[in-house]
C-alpha cells in the first residue's frame, strides 16, 4: 500500500511556468487513495484488538472507493463486510465489492429533510450497527485514523522532491487526505500552500445550499467531523461539468485516465496557475483512475446528455501539438 508514482505532466499546461507533477493514488492495490484510508482505519482497531478476524463485522457507507478498499482489506483479514451504498454507484463498483466478497445495500430514497442520499445511507448504517453484534463503523468521516493514514501520501511526495513542493492541490472529500497532508506539512516545516477542492452545492467549507451532483464522492451534503477547513490555506469549487472536461483534457494531452476527482483537481488548476511564480513546483493528487467511469465521465453519449455539446473546452484536435492553447476557467458558476 503507498508508493504511488508521481507523474511529471510535460502537456497538460503548455508553457507551464515550474514543474507540474500528479501523484497517482490509481496505483494503490484496490486503486484509488481510500486504500490509504481503509487501511489505517481497519489495522489500527485489528492491532487495538477490537477487530477480530473470522468474527468481526465492518459496516461502512461508501460510494465507492472507500467501499473498494475495505472489501479489499477485509476479505484479507476475514473480516465481514456490510457496505452501504446508494443508487449513483456504478454497477461495475457494486460487481468489484461482490468479488472480494462483501455484501451490499444500496439506498435508493434519499433523505426527505435534505434530498440528498448521504443522510439516508448513514441512517441505514445505524440501523445495522443496532442489529449486528461485535459490529465496527469506521466512519470514514470522523475517524482519525483516517487523517494519520495519509501522512505518508505527503510523506512520499516531500522525499521524491525533497521538500520542494511549493503548491499542493487536492481533492477535500471527507478531509482524510487534506488533513493528513496538511498535518505533514506543519509537522515537516514546509512552505507548501495548500489548495482544497470542493464541489458547487456542497457544504464543507461553507453553509451553500446543498444539490444534486452526478459524479460520485465529489463534494458533500453533510460537512464531515474530521474536515478541518483551516488545513487549507484556499478552497476552489468547481462544477460536475469541470470534472469532465478535466478528465477529458487529462488523458488527451497526458494520455492519464483518472476519474472524477481528478479531473476536479485538474480543471482547479486553472485558477492555482496565477498564483505560481516561476520555477515553482506544483503537486496533483488523483485520487484515482478512470476504468471506473467509463460509462458516465468517458462516455459520449452521457455527457451530452448532462451537459449538451462541450466536447470543444476539451477538444485538441486542431492544434499543433506544440502550439499553445487558451485555458477555458469554467470553474466559476
Amino acid at each position: 500500500m503507498g508508493g504511488t508514482p508521481l507523474i511529471e505532466l510535460e502537456r497538460l499546461v503548455p508553457h507551464f511556468p515550474g514543474r507540474l507533477l500528479a501523484k497517482a493514488e490509481r496505483f494503490n492495490p484496490g486503486g484509488s487513495v481510500k486504500d490509504r484510508s481503509a487501511l489505517g482505519m481497519v489495522l489500527g482497531r485489528i492491532r487495538s484488538g477490537e477487530l477480530v478476524p473470522g468474527r468481526s463485522t465492518v459496516i461502512e457507507s461508501s460510494s465507492g472507493n472507500l467501499a473498494i478498499g475495505l472489501a479489499q482489506i477485509c476479505g484479507y483479514f476475514r473480516l465481514r463486510l456490510i457496505c452501504v451504498v446508494d443508487s449513483r454507484t456504478t454497477q461495475q463498483n457494486i460487481a468489484i465489492l461482490r468479488a472480494y466478497g462483501a455484501e451490499v445495500e444500496v439506498v435508493r430514497d434519499p433523505d426527505p429533510a435534505t434530498g440528498e442520499l448521504l443522510p439516508a445511507r448513514l441512517r441505514r448504517v445505524a440501523e445495522l450497527l443496532a442489529e449486528t453484534p461485535d459490529a465496527y463503523w469506521p466512519d470514514q468521516y470522523a475517524n482519525p485514523l483516517n487523517r494519520q493514514a495519509h501522512l505518508t501520501t505527503m510523506r512520499e511526495i516531500d522525499e521524491a522532491l525533497d521538500g520542494r513542493v511549493d503548491h499542493l492541490v487536492l481533492a477535500a472529500g471527507t478531509g482524510g487526505t487534506l488533513g493528513g497532508c496538511a498535518e505533514y506539512i506543519r509537522q515537516a516545516g514546509l512552505d507548501t500552500t495548500v489548495h482544497a477542492v470542493d464541489a458547487v452545492g456542497s457544504v464543507l467549507f461553507g453553509s451553500a445550499t446543498p444539490c444534486a451532483r452526478l459524479v460520485p464522492g465529489h463534494g458533500a451534503s453533510v460537512r464531515p467531523k474530521l474536515l478541518r477547513p483551516s488545513d487549507a490555506d484556499h478552497v476552489l469549487h468547481v462544477t460536475d461539468l469541470d470534472c469532465v472536461v478535466g478528465c477529458r483534457r487529462l488523458v488527451r494531452r497526458e494520455a492519464i485516465l483518472a476519474g472524477g476527482s481528478s479531473g476536479a483537481v485538474v480543471s482547479a488548476l486553472d485558477r492555482v496557475l496565477p498564483q505560481v511564480a516561476p520555477g515553482e513546483t506544483v503537486v496533483l493528487i488523483l485520487p484515482d483512475g478512470g476504468d471506473r467511469y467509463l460509462d458516465t465521465i468517458y462516455d459520449d453519449t452521457w455527457v451530452q446528455r448532462h451537459f449538451g455539446a462541450v466536447a470543444h473546452l476539451w477538444d485538441d484536435s486542431a492544434r499543433p501539438a506544440d502550439e499553445t492553447v487558451e485555458l477555458v476557467d469554467i470553474g466559476h458558476r
